[in-house]
């Protein structure tokens, strides 16, 4: 039973990471006027080719890395990422609790070690300051998104993630009365994932790639990986908050969104980045958040 739960989650994710790059490449080739993926298997068939082909590159490790932490770390971020799933509240969910949003969170807080983790053990400058960027940005932009996910507790009163469509069928969506909170989620998942325009710690110019630069084959597959299916997960959870419950259709539109930004937006700098993230997200989010009080009262 543990086994097949597990295949539950696993399988559904890395199939929807797979084919949320092929969309990825198809939004931005059209974006730009160029036909995209269209040979291996019309296209189709690329995500597997990418995999196999990463797959089977040489692993190379640092000499002077420390190896323990170094090949922990992407499994961390990886393991951070599938958890999360469990907790959606689709069909009959995997996990059921009570306070689901907090265990959401708590996983969502945690995933700031693989990072951290990553560029400290890989013994490089670059990866290093990579990873101190990308965990100053992530806690940054989580403070918003807890007070969002707060405001909509307020009105549901209640901190299970089913509670929550149930909610909204009943008595209306969340998006109509905290539309600020539902645009302010979805720029502070772009952060969170370091997504365009925020992808700060992977700026290719100035960090080269950022915490995973000393990452090849399976470890970058992974972070890889992680960071798709983070995407997808903060999509479908923008649907059970504001959108009445998870839906593939609402899902696959937020990931959409995603994309469009990423082809419409040039990237900000880093003291632009924080400066947006306390100085404008953080106060709207805590007004919406009183605002959302004084309405529950």
């Amino acid at each position: 039973m543990v086994i097949f739960r597990f295949l539950v989650v696993v399988l559904p994710v890395l199939f929807g990471v797979a084919f949320l790059t092929l969309l990825e490449r198809k939004v931005l080739a059209a974006a730009g006027k160029r036909v995209g993926p269209n040979v291996v298997g019309w296209g189709f068939l690329q995500p597997l080719a990418d995999g196999l082909k990463l797959l089977t590159k040489e692993t190379i490790v640092p000499a002077a890395s420390d190896k323990v932490l170094y090949f922990g770390a992407p499994v961390i971020s990886f393991g951070l990422a599938l958890t999360s799933f469990a907790f959606l509240p689709v069909g009959g969910g995997v996990l059921t609790f009570s306070c689901s949003l907090l265990f959401v969170l708590a996983i969502s807080g945690l995933s700031v070690y693989g990072v951290v983790l990553a560029g400290w053990s890989s013994n490089s400058r670059y990866a290093f300051l990579g990873a101190l960027r990308a965990a100053a940005q992530m806690i940054s932009y989580e403070v918003s998104l807890g007070l969002i996910l707060l405001s909509n507790c307020l009105f549901v009163g209640s901190l299970d993630l089913f509670h929550f469509g149930w909610w909204q069928q009943t008595y209306v969506y969340l998006v109509v009365p905290l539309a600020p909170g539902a645009v302010l989620f979805f720029l502070s998942a772009l952060a969170e994932t370091n997504r365009p325009p925020f992808d700060l710690p992977e700026a290719e110019g100035e960090l080269v790639a950022g915490y995973y630069v000393e990452y090849a084959s399976a470890g970058f597959a992974l972070f890889f990986i992680a960071e798709y299916a983070n995407i997808i997960f903060l999509s479908c959870l923008w649907g059970v908050l504001f959108g009445g419950g998870w839906s593939p259709v609402g899902a696959v539109g937020v990931m959409f969104c995603f994309i469009w930004v990423r082809s419409a937006y040039p990237r900000y700098r880093y003291d632009q980045l924080m400066r947006l993230g306390w100085k404008v997200f953080l106060p709207l989010s805590l007004s919406l958040f009183f605002c959302a009080f004084c309405l529950s009262l």
